[in-house]
């Protein structure tokens, strides 16, 4: 049981030591921080629909992110089965939609598209764990739209691990719009404790991980908390709000537990709005205004044959602290004079 609490002004600087390694048999790349597990960049094309990091641990060995579909757990809710892990993608690319690929049921007249991992460009090991992959979004003719290269980035220390994550993305062959979707960008999804509590039933994986009968209202193990950098919290209020850094905070195992996702000045449309919601999509999103402005504001962010867009993102996982407004923004500060 954990019973301690720390209170963070500065941890210092990042020490640990990561080891990257590629198992192709496998196809999926393992991280590991000071000799222990912090996820996998998982890309069989034959299961998924996109490449994603999963699953993902804290430095204390806690499981932030749902189980369901891949590797489901008793309590978890069902819904949205293609949320899983950390990912980036959008809602609206040239009418394809890549964000609810792999939903089921599919919805009928809409057209999905893929994102395939090619190759693996680099790796390393070290103070800071490097992986850089490339990727191509296919629409469902098997017509490439865009080439994507990311690199993460991947560090920590006894308290922390971080995953800086940059994205370039080129418009292949033909000109791209990138229509103003709710849907996106760079997300992950929470396990069942850092949701936050709802009103809502909903139907859950039982002891047996079968469906229960009938949706259920149980709060029980829900525990989480919005805060984002303009000092708004709770939910719905940070829904769709602008800010430059958004804090999701709760327990795991009664465990202090925060997720902190950053957004570069950088990116466009910055402060971004956040599709934070309520059952543990956690999501920063730069293409998207309308649904959140109620039409207000409208973005379609276009890229020219050849032309090419990058996104950089920063998520830090924090166990056994409780985290201050100052300690969050020089962490932010530190990640928005990172170079590029």
């Amino acid at each position: 049981m954990f019973t301690a609490l720390f209170l963070c002004g500065l941890c210092g600087p990042l020490n640990a030591q990561v080891l990257i390694t590629h198992n192709q048999s496998e196809q999926k790349v393992d991280v590991v921080v000071n000799g222990a597990y912090f996820t996998s960049y998982v890309y069989d094309g034959t299961e998924l629909k996109k490449p994603v990091l999963f699953p993902v641990l804290s430095a204390s060995g806690q499981t932030i992110t749902r189980g369901f579909p891949i590797a489901p757990r008793a309590g978890e809710r069902i819904d949205h089965t293609h949320h899983f892990g950390i990912w980036f993608n959008h809602g609206d690319v040239n009418g394809i939609d890549f964000w609810n690929a792999g939903r089921t049921p599919p919805k009928p007249g809409v057209r999905y598209g893929q994102i395939k991992h090619k190759s693996v460009l680099e790796s390393s090991s070290g103070a800071v764990g490097t992986l850089v992959v490339a990727k191509d979004w296919i629409d469902d003719n098997g017509q490439v739209l865009l080439e994507e290269t990311t690199h993460y980035e991947f560090s920590g220390d006894i308290h922390r691990r971080v995953l800086t994550h940059t994205t370039t993305v080129t418009a292949s062959n033909q000109d791209i719009v990138f229509h103003d979707s709710k849907e996106g960008l760079f997300a992950i999804r929470v396990a069942r404790e850092l949701e936050i509590a709802s009103a809502k039933p909903a139907i859950l994986l039982d002891l047996n991980l079968k469906e229960t009968n009938e949706a259920l209202l149980d709060n029980s193990q829900v525990s989480g908390r919005y805060l984002n950098s303009r000092g708004l919290e709770g939910y719905p209020e940070v829904w769709g709000k602008r800010a430059s850094w958004m804090k999701l905070s709760g327990f795991v195992e009664r465990e202090p537990i925060s997720i902190l996702i950053f957004d570069s000045p950088e990116n466009i449309n910055h402060p971004p709005h956040w599709m934070a919601r309520d059952y543990g999509l956690f999501a920063v999103n730069n293409l998207g205004s309308g649904v959140y402005t109620e039409g207000k504001e409208n973005l379609n962010f276009r890229l020219n044959k050849s032309e090419q867009r990058t996104f950089r993102n920063q998520l830090i996982i924090t166990s056994g602290l409780t985290l201050d407004d100052a300690t969050i923004n020089t962490w932010f500060e530190e990640f928005v004079g990172m170079p590029w």
